[in-house]
Protein backbone atom coordinates (compact mmCIF):
# COMPACT_ATOMS: atom_id res chain seq x y z
CA UNK A 1 0.00 0.00 0.00
CA UNK A 2 0.75 3.45 -0.78
CA UNK A 3 -0.81 4.89 2.44
CA UNK A 4 0.30 3.30 5.93
CA UNK A 5 -3.72 3.51 7.58
CA UNK A 6 -1.74 2.92 11.26
CA UNK A 7 -0.54 6.22 11.05
CA UNK A 8 -3.25 7.83 9.54
CA UNK A 9 -5.33 6.39 12.47
CA UNK A 10 -2.59 7.44 15.26
CA UNK A 11 -2.77 11.12 13.95
CA UNK A 12 -6.11 11.11 13.62
CA UNK A 13 -6.47 9.70 17.49
CA UNK A 14 -3.76 12.35 19.11
CA UNK A 15 -6.29 15.04 17.99
CA UNK A 16 -8.82 15.24 20.84
CA UNK A 17 -12.19 15.59 18.96
CA UNK A 18 -14.42 14.92 21.87
CA UNK A 19 -18.07 15.49 20.50
CA UNK A 20 -19.00 18.91 19.51
CA UNK A 21 -14.90 19.81 19.22
CA UNK A 22 -13.09 19.18 15.72
CA UNK A 23 -9.59 19.00 17.71
CA UNK A 24 -7.70 19.01 14.60
CA UNK A 25 -8.99 16.03 12.50
CA UNK A 26 -10.69 17.72 10.00
CA UNK A 27 -8.11 19.69 9.62
CA UNK A 28 -5.92 16.78 8.91
CA UNK A 29 -8.17 14.60 6.35
CA UNK A 30 -7.82 18.29 4.66
CA UNK A 31 -4.42 18.06 4.44
CA UNK A 32 -3.87 14.38 3.65
CA UNK A 33 -6.79 14.76 0.91
CA UNK A 34 -5.45 17.35 -0.96
CA UNK A 35 -2.35 15.91 -1.25
CA UNK A 36 -3.99 13.30 -3.54
CA UNK A 37 -6.37 14.84 -6.20
CA UNK A 38 -9.34 15.46 -3.80
CA UNK A 39 -11.46 18.55 -4.14
CA UNK A 40 -11.91 19.24 -0.19
CA UNK A 41 -14.98 21.28 1.54
CA UNK A 42 -15.52 21.94 5.05
CA UNK A 43 -19.02 23.55 6.21
CA UNK A 44 -20.18 24.50 9.94
CA UNK A 45 -23.44 24.39 10.59
CA UNK A 46 -25.60 25.31 13.90
CA UNK A 47 -28.76 26.16 15.43
CA UNK A 48 -29.97 27.52 18.39
CA UNK A 49 -29.41 25.94 21.57
CA UNK A 50 -26.71 23.43 20.08
CA UNK A 51 -23.12 23.78 19.73
CA UNK A 52 -21.31 24.46 15.72
CA UNK A 53 -20.25 21.68 13.95
CA UNK A 54 -17.23 21.20 11.62
CA UNK A 55 -18.01 18.74 8.95
CA UNK A 56 -16.13 17.61 5.69
CA UNK A 57 -16.94 17.06 2.34
CA UNK A 58 -14.11 15.98 -0.69
CA UNK A 59 -14.37 14.35 -3.75
CA UNK A 60 -12.60 12.71 -6.95
CA UNK A 61 -13.72 12.88 -10.03
CA UNK A 62 -17.10 14.45 -11.56
CA UNK A 63 -19.09 11.95 -13.28
CA UNK A 64 -21.25 8.80 -12.17
CA UNK A 65 -20.98 6.38 -10.24
CA UNK A 66 -20.07 8.21 -6.97
CA UNK A 67 -19.56 6.08 -4.28
CA UNK A 68 -19.30 7.71 -0.97
CA UNK A 69 -17.40 6.49 1.92
CA UNK A 70 -18.77 8.10 5.33
CA UNK A 71 -18.07 8.06 8.81
CA UNK A 72 -17.12 10.42 11.67
CA UNK A 73 -14.23 11.86 13.59
CA UNK A 74 -15.95 13.08 16.97
CA UNK A 75 -15.43 10.70 19.73
CA UNK A 76 -17.19 10.09 23.37
CA UNK A 77 -15.00 11.74 26.17
CA UNK A 78 -12.47 9.15 27.49
CA UNK A 79 -14.00 9.33 31.16
CA UNK A 80 -11.09 9.03 34.08
CA UNK A 81 -7.68 9.36 31.75
CA UNK A 82 -6.30 7.70 34.90
CA UNK A 83 -7.70 4.67 34.22
CA UNK A 84 -6.02 4.12 30.86
CA UNK A 85 -3.23 2.28 30.47
CA UNK A 86 -2.29 3.86 27.20
CA UNK A 87 -3.13 7.52 27.60
CA UNK A 88 -6.71 8.14 25.58
CA UNK A 89 -5.20 10.53 23.00
CA UNK A 90 -1.33 8.93 22.37
CA UNK A 91 -2.39 6.91 19.66
CA UNK A 92 0.31 4.22 20.98
CA UNK A 93 1.08 1.02 19.08
CA UNK A 94 1.61 -2.12 21.54
CA UNK A 95 1.64 -5.86 21.10
CA UNK A 96 0.54 -5.34 17.59
CA UNK A 97 -2.76 -3.02 19.14
CA UNK A 98 -3.30 0.65 18.47
CA UNK A 99 -4.91 2.03 21.78
CA UNK A 100 -6.78 4.97 21.71
CA UNK A 101 -10.29 6.64 22.01
CA UNK A 102 -11.60 6.59 18.69
CA UNK A 103 -9.39 3.27 17.48
CA UNK A 104 -12.32 1.31 17.00
CA UNK A 105 -15.62 4.00 16.56
CA UNK A 106 -14.25 5.00 14.16
CA UNK A 107 -11.13 7.13 13.30
CA UNK A 108 -9.83 3.58 12.66
CA UNK A 109 -12.01 2.77 9.57
CA UNK A 110 -11.84 6.29 8.16
CA UNK A 111 -8.33 5.89 8.44
CA UNK A 112 -8.60 2.57 6.30
CA UNK A 113 -10.89 4.23 3.47
CA UNK A 114 -8.89 7.18 3.45
CA UNK A 115 -5.46 5.06 2.94
CA UNK A 116 -7.57 2.24 0.53
CA UNK A 117 -8.45 5.71 -1.29
CA UNK A 118 -5.49 7.07 -1.53
CA UNK A 119 -3.55 3.46 -2.64
CA UNK A 120 -6.47 3.13 -5.06
CA UNK A 121 -5.95 6.75 -6.93
CA UNK A 122 -2.17 6.33 -6.40
CA UNK A 123 -2.26 3.15 -9.15
CA UNK A 124 -4.65 4.54 -11.45
CA UNK A 125 -3.18 7.99 -12.62
CA UNK A 126 -4.44 10.06 -9.40
CA UNK A 127 -8.26 9.41 -10.97
CA UNK A 128 -10.96 6.68 -10.50
CA UNK A 129 -11.41 4.68 -13.56
CA UNK A 130 -14.84 5.90 -14.00
CA UNK A 131 -17.18 8.35 -11.60
CA UNK A 132 -16.08 9.87 -8.64
CA UNK A 133 -15.00 8.69 -5.09
CA UNK A 134 -16.30 10.78 -2.37
CA UNK A 135 -15.48 11.45 1.43
CA UNK A 136 -18.62 12.57 3.91
CA UNK A 137 -16.79 13.03 7.04
CA UNK A 138 -19.10 14.68 10.18
CA UNK A 139 -18.42 15.71 13.75
CA UNK A 140 -21.49 14.83 15.96
CA UNK A 141 -22.44 11.28 15.15
CA UNK A 142 -21.94 10.98 19.37
CA UNK A 143 -23.74 13.68 19.96
CA UNK A 144 -26.92 14.84 19.08
CA UNK A 145 -26.59 14.59 14.98
CA UNK A 146 -28.68 17.67 14.51
CA UNK A 147 -25.62 19.37 12.93
CA UNK A 148 -23.77 16.86 11.43
CA UNK A 149 -24.75 14.06 8.60
CA UNK A 150 -27.88 15.36 7.75
CA UNK A 151 -27.33 18.82 7.29
CA UNK A 152 -23.90 18.08 5.20
CA UNK A 153 -26.33 16.21 3.11
CA UNK A 154 -28.39 18.70 2.53
CA UNK A 155 -25.71 20.93 1.86
CA UNK A 156 -24.33 18.46 -0.88
CA UNK A 157 -27.73 18.12 -2.62
CA UNK A 158 -28.07 21.28 -2.87
CA UNK A 159 -24.90 22.28 -4.77
CA UNK A 160 -25.87 19.40 -7.12
CA UNK A 161 -24.23 16.36 -5.39
CA UNK A 162 -25.54 13.33 -6.11
CA UNK A 163 -24.65 9.74 -4.42
CA UNK A 164 -25.30 6.24 -5.50
CA UNK A 165 -24.11 3.41 -2.96
CA UNK A 166 -22.31 4.08 0.47
CA UNK A 167 -20.16 2.58 2.98
CA UNK A 168 -20.49 3.91 6.36
CA UNK A 169 -17.30 2.97 7.97
CA UNK A 170 -18.86 2.02 11.70
CA UNK A 171 -17.87 -0.95 13.84
CA UNK A 172 -19.82 -3.61 11.96
CA UNK A 173 -17.93 -6.95 12.97
CA UNK A 174 -19.09 -9.20 16.10
CA UNK A 175 -16.25 -11.11 16.43
CA UNK A 176 -14.15 -11.55 13.47
CA UNK A 177 -12.98 -9.19 10.58
CA UNK A 178 -15.72 -10.08 7.86
CA UNK A 179 -18.42 -11.60 9.63
CA UNK A 180 -21.05 -9.02 9.46
CA UNK A 181 -22.29 -6.16 7.60
CA UNK A 182 -25.00 -4.02 8.80
CA UNK A 183 -27.68 -3.59 5.97
CA UNK A 184 -29.99 -1.68 7.65
CA UNK A 185 -31.07 -0.20 11.62
CA UNK A 186 -33.95 -0.56 13.66
CA UNK A 187 -36.30 2.20 14.44
CA UNK A 188 -35.60 4.22 17.74
CA UNK A 189 -38.51 5.65 19.81
CA UNK A 190 -38.34 7.06 23.31
CA UNK A 191 -41.50 7.64 25.51
CA UNK A 192 -42.18 8.69 29.40
CA UNK A 193 -45.49 7.35 31.15
CA UNK A 194 -46.68 8.82 33.16
CA UNK A 195 -49.72 7.77 36.05
CA UNK A 196 -51.82 10.69 38.12
CA UNK A 197 -53.15 9.28 41.25
CA UNK A 198 -54.36 11.00 44.18
CA UNK A 199 -51.68 12.15 47.03
CA UNK A 200 -52.22 11.13 50.47
CA UNK A 201 -51.40 9.65 53.70
CA UNK A 202 -49.98 6.10 53.51
CA UNK A 203 -52.18 5.41 57.07
CA UNK A 204 -55.23 6.12 55.17
CA UNK A 205 -55.19 4.47 51.23
CA UNK A 206 -58.39 4.88 51.16
CA UNK A 207 -58.54 8.59 51.13
CA UNK A 208 -55.77 8.49 48.26
CA UNK A 209 -55.19 6.89 44.71
CA UNK A 210 -51.84 5.42 44.77
CA UNK A 211 -50.28 5.92 40.51
CA UNK A 212 -47.65 2.94 41.79
CA UNK A 213 -50.20 0.33 41.79
CA UNK A 214 -51.75 1.49 38.10
CA UNK A 215 -47.88 2.43 36.50
CA UNK A 216 -47.34 -1.55 37.63
CA UNK A 217 -49.91 -2.81 35.88
CA UNK A 218 -49.48 -0.61 32.57
CA UNK A 219 -45.89 -1.45 32.47
CA UNK A 220 -46.71 -5.14 32.69
CA UNK A 221 -49.30 -4.77 29.46
CA UNK A 222 -46.85 -2.81 27.68
CA UNK A 223 -43.69 -5.46 27.70
CA UNK A 224 -46.04 -8.04 25.81
CA UNK A 225 -44.68 -8.83 22.48
CA UNK A 226 -44.90 -6.58 19.63
CA UNK A 227 -44.32 -8.50 16.99
CA UNK A 228 -42.31 -11.97 15.91
CA UNK A 229 -40.20 -10.08 13.40
CA UNK A 230 -39.61 -9.98 10.08
CA UNK A 231 -37.66 -11.28 6.91
CA UNK A 232 -34.47 -9.09 7.86
CA UNK A 233 -35.41 -8.10 11.61
CA UNK A 234 -35.69 -9.49 14.73
CA UNK A 235 -38.69 -9.02 16.96
CA UNK A 236 -39.39 -5.68 18.14
CA UNK A 237 -39.29 -4.82 21.64
CA UNK A 238 -39.85 -2.46 24.70
CA UNK A 239 -37.81 -2.01 27.49
CA UNK A 240 -38.55 0.28 30.46
CA UNK A 241 -35.15 1.92 31.49
CA UNK A 242 -36.09 4.36 34.63
CA UNK A 243 -39.01 4.70 37.34
CA UNK A 244 -39.41 7.55 38.74
CA UNK A 245 -41.68 9.23 41.43
CA UNK A 246 -39.70 12.20 43.13
CA UNK A 247 -41.01 11.31 46.92
CA UNK A 248 -38.60 11.16 49.60
CA UNK A 249 -41.14 10.52 52.30
CA UNK A 250 -42.33 7.66 53.23
CA UNK A 251 -45.40 7.99 54.80
CA UNK A 252 -46.88 10.16 51.88
CA UNK A 253 -48.26 8.22 49.06
CA UNK A 254 -47.29 10.26 45.82
CA UNK A 255 -50.21 11.89 43.34
CA UNK A 256 -47.81 10.99 40.08
CA UNK A 257 -45.54 8.01 38.88
CA UNK A 258 -43.29 8.23 35.76
CA UNK A 259 -41.76 5.69 33.74
CA UNK A 260 -39.32 6.07 30.96
CA UNK A 261 -38.63 3.74 28.01
CA UNK A 262 -37.14 2.88 24.72
CA UNK A 263 -38.50 1.18 22.00
CA UNK A 264 -36.36 -0.74 18.78
CA UNK A 265 -38.56 -1.88 16.06
CA UNK A 266 -38.15 -3.19 13.01
CA UNK A 267 -40.20 -2.52 9.34
CA UNK A 268 -43.58 -3.69 10.50
CA UNK A 269 -44.12 -0.85 12.07
CA UNK A 270 -43.82 3.11 11.96
CA UNK A 271 -43.42 5.42 14.30
CA UNK A 272 -46.90 7.11 13.83
CA UNK A 273 -48.60 2.96 14.11
CA UNK A 274 -46.44 2.25 16.57
CA UNK A 275 -47.15 5.09 19.14
CA UNK A 276 -50.94 4.15 18.70
CA UNK A 277 -50.44 0.64 19.34
CA UNK A 278 -48.90 1.39 22.84
CA UNK A 279 -51.26 3.68 23.81
CA UNK A 280 -54.19 1.35 22.52
CA UNK A 281 -52.41 -1.48 24.97
CA UNK A 282 -52.20 0.83 28.02
CA UNK A 283 -55.80 2.12 27.58
CA UNK A 284 -56.64 -1.64 27.00
CA UNK A 285 -55.05 -2.34 30.39
CA UNK A 286 -56.18 0.78 31.99
CA UNK A 287 -59.66 -0.08 31.95
CA UNK A 288 -61.14 3.16 32.53
CA UNK A 289 -59.89 3.00 36.01
CA UNK A 290 -56.16 4.69 35.62
CA UNK A 291 -55.72 8.44 34.46
CA UNK A 292 -52.60 8.47 32.23
CA UNK A 293 -50.93 9.99 29.38
CA UNK A 294 -47.20 9.64 27.14
CA UNK A 295 -45.27 12.31 26.41
CA UNK A 296 -43.56 11.16 23.27
CA UNK A 297 -40.24 12.53 22.47
CA UNK A 298 -38.81 13.48 18.71
CA UNK A 299 -37.03 10.74 16.58
CA UNK A 300 -34.90 10.88 13.85
CA UNK A 301 -34.26 6.97 14.10
CA UNK A 302 -36.73 5.59 11.38
CA UNK A 303 -35.86 1.71 10.84
CA UNK A 304 -34.65 0.72 7.52
CA UNK A 305 -32.91 -1.81 5.05
CA UNK A 306 -30.66 -2.06 2.56
CA UNK A 307 -32.33 -4.96 0.13
CA UNK A 308 -29.58 -7.73 -0.95
CA UNK A 309 -29.02 -7.24 -4.36
CA UNK A 310 -25.61 -6.29 -6.60
CA UNK A 311 -24.45 -3.51 -4.22
CA UNK A 312 -24.74 -5.90 -1.04
CA UNK A 313 -22.89 -8.67 -3.73
CA UNK A 314 -20.16 -6.71 -3.99
CA UNK A 315 -19.78 -6.02 -0.40
CA UNK A 316 -19.59 -9.44 0.77
CA UNK A 317 -18.10 -10.76 -2.51
CA UNK A 318 -14.59 -7.79 -1.74
CA UNK A 319 -15.18 -9.32 2.06
CA UNK A 320 -14.77 -12.99 1.59
CA UNK A 321 -11.58 -12.42 -1.24
CA UNK A 322 -9.81 -10.50 1.33
CA UNK A 323 -10.82 -12.75 4.65
CA UNK A 324 -12.17 -15.80 3.41
CA UNK A 325 -15.49 -15.19 5.16
CA UNK A 326 -18.88 -14.78 4.15
CA UNK A 327 -20.10 -11.96 5.90
CA UNK A 328 -23.92 -11.84 7.55
CA UNK A 329 -26.02 -8.99 6.63
CA UNK A 330 -27.40 -7.98 9.79
CA UNK A 331 -29.62 -5.16 11.00
CA UNK A 332 -29.02 -5.49 15.01
CA UNK A 333 -27.60 -2.89 16.89
CA UNK A 334 -28.15 0.78 17.77
CA UNK A 335 -28.82 3.80 15.65
CA UNK A 336 -25.61 5.04 13.16
CA UNK A 337 -25.43 8.14 10.51
CA UNK A 338 -26.55 5.72 7.99
CA UNK A 339 -30.78 6.22 9.18
CA UNK A 340 -29.90 9.54 7.61
CA UNK A 341 -27.72 8.83 4.29
CA UNK A 342 -30.09 6.00 3.54
CA UNK A 343 -32.88 9.18 2.48
CA UNK A 344 -30.41 9.69 -0.53
CA UNK A 345 -28.66 6.18 -1.65
CA UNK A 346 -28.23 2.73 -0.48
CA UNK A 347 -25.95 2.20 2.29
CA UNK A 348 -23.79 -0.73 3.65
CA UNK A 349 -21.97 -0.50 7.22
CA UNK A 350 -18.80 -2.42 7.53
CA UNK A 351 -15.55 -1.68 9.78
CA UNK A 352 -14.08 -2.70 12.62
CA UNK A 353 -14.24 -5.46 15.34
CA UNK A 354 -16.85 -3.33 17.42
CA UNK A 355 -16.07 -4.86 20.87
CA UNK A 356 -13.95 -2.45 22.19
CA UNK A 357 -15.34 0.86 21.47
CA UNK A 358 -16.12 3.22 23.55
CA UNK A 359 -14.62 1.41 26.35
CA UNK A 360 -11.48 1.80 28.74
CA UNK A 361 -8.06 1.22 26.67
CA UNK A 362 -10.24 1.05 23.38
CA UNK A 363 -7.57 -0.68 20.83
CA UNK A 364 -7.56 -2.44 16.86
CA UNK A 365 -5.37 -4.60 16.43
CA UNK A 366 -3.20 -3.45 13.39
CA UNK A 367 -3.80 -6.42 11.62
CA UNK A 368 -7.18 -5.56 11.17
CA UNK A 369 -6.08 -2.14 10.24
CA UNK A 370 -4.27 -3.64 7.16
CA UNK A 371 -7.01 -5.98 6.70
CA UNK A 372 -9.74 -3.55 6.14
CA UNK A 373 -8.22 -1.03 4.14
CA UNK A 374 -7.25 -4.49 1.98
CA UNK A 375 -11.44 -4.51 1.76
CA UNK A 376 -12.14 -1.24 1.25
CA UNK A 377 -9.64 -1.14 -1.69
CA UNK A 378 -11.18 -4.44 -2.95
CA UNK A 379 -14.54 -2.46 -2.84
CA UNK A 380 -13.47 0.56 -4.70
CA UNK A 381 -11.47 -1.90 -7.35
CA UNK A 382 -14.84 -3.76 -8.03
CA UNK A 383 -17.11 -0.76 -8.13
CA UNK A 384 -15.14 1.06 -10.61
CA UNK A 385 -14.03 -2.14 -12.84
Amino acid sequence: MTADPVAIARDLIRCRSVTPEEGGALAYLQSVLETASFTVHRATFAEPGTAPVENLYARTGIARPNLVFAGHTDVVPPGDEAAWRHPPFAGEVEGGALFGRGAVDMKGGIACFVAAALDYLAANGGRPKRGSLSLLITGDEEGIAVNGTPKLLKWAAERGETFDHCILGEPSNVEALGDTIKAGRRGSLNGTLVVTGRQGHVAYPDRADNPIRGLVTLIAALQAPLDEGSDQFDPSHLEFTSVDVGNSTVNLIPGEACARFNIRYNDRHSQTALKTLIEHRAKTAAAGRLHFSFDWQPSNAEVFATRPGPFTKLAQDAIAEVTGRQAKLSTSGGTSDARFIKDYCPVLEFGLVGQTMHAVDEWAPVADLVTLTAIYRRIIEKYFA
